[in-house]
């Protein structure tokens, strides 16, 4: 059973995290995994990989008719590739550079596309999202701003039931990889299940914000989660 400070501080995390991926589509892994890993570097990534599988679920559960299954197609055949790059980066980069480069990917691609009128989604630039998204999830948590900025401009349940499919299979190939890999304890995976509840919780308590930011704000909101995550990456790993 995980220690009572972690479910405080674990759990609030989760919440406000699931509150914000619940609305925009992304959030609970950006929110959650700096906390966990400055506090409670022990229980990751497992314990994040677990929340990233469990609040998609209930996601789908709304919205699972928006998916974009084709261009999901590209994007975990990207997924294969980068999954085991992320664990040798696990395994071979310090922990302090790795959150910086990932940080740094992140704000170039979000520089990118939020000037260009129109973000290119075609085969290669859902592959190539697949494959940063693998590799930066697998590392760190945090896999979903590469494939979320090529849906930007899409509408909100279509953002939603993307991420969440891609999120499902994304997290049960970094939780098989990492335990193939001898890298997952037990112990990581009881925390992230202790969080579900709080996941479950912020999912909804979501649902007024959701209803908000569908009204034509939801880009704005997701481009700053975004922006503001990965900024928060770079900071931390710098101090």
């Amino acid at each position: 059973m995980p220690e009572i400070d972690f479910l405080v501080v674990g759990g609030l995390a989760a919440l406000i995290g699931s509150i914000v991926q619940g609305s925009v589509g992304l959030g609970v892994g950006l929110v959650a995994t700096p906390i966990v890993t400055m506090l409670f570097p022990s229980l990751m990534p497992g314990s994040i990989l677990v929340v990233a599988l469990a609040l998609p679920v209930a996601t789908l559960a709304r919205e699972v008719g928006h998916a974009d299954l084709r261009g999901l197609g590209w994007a975990f055949g990207g997924r294969l590739v980068g999954t085991p790059l992320g664990v040798l980066l696990v395994a071979a980069v310090p922990q302090r550079a790795l959150g910086i480069v990932i940080g740094g990917v992140v704000l170039a691609a979000l520089a990118v596309t939020a000037w260009s009128r129109e973000v290119p989604r075609n085969r290669r630039t859902l592959a190539a999202a697949g494959v940063v998204s693998g590799a930066t999830g697998t590392a760190s948590g945090i896999g979903g701003p590469p494939l979320a900025l090529l849906y930007q401009r899409e509408s909100g349940p279509r953002v939603r039931a993307t991420l969440a499919v891609f999120f499902i299979v994304g997290a049960l190939l970094s939780l098989a990889t990492l335990a193939a890999a001898g890298r997952l304890p037990v112990r990581q995976v009881t925390a992230g299940v202790a969080l579900v509840p709080f996941v479950l919780a912020g999912f909804a308590a979501a649902g007024p914000l959701r209803r908000y930011l569908d009204d034509g704000r939801l880009r704005t909101a997701l481009l700053a989660v975004v922006g503001t995550s990965a900024l928060a990456l770079i900071i931390r790993n710098l101090l």
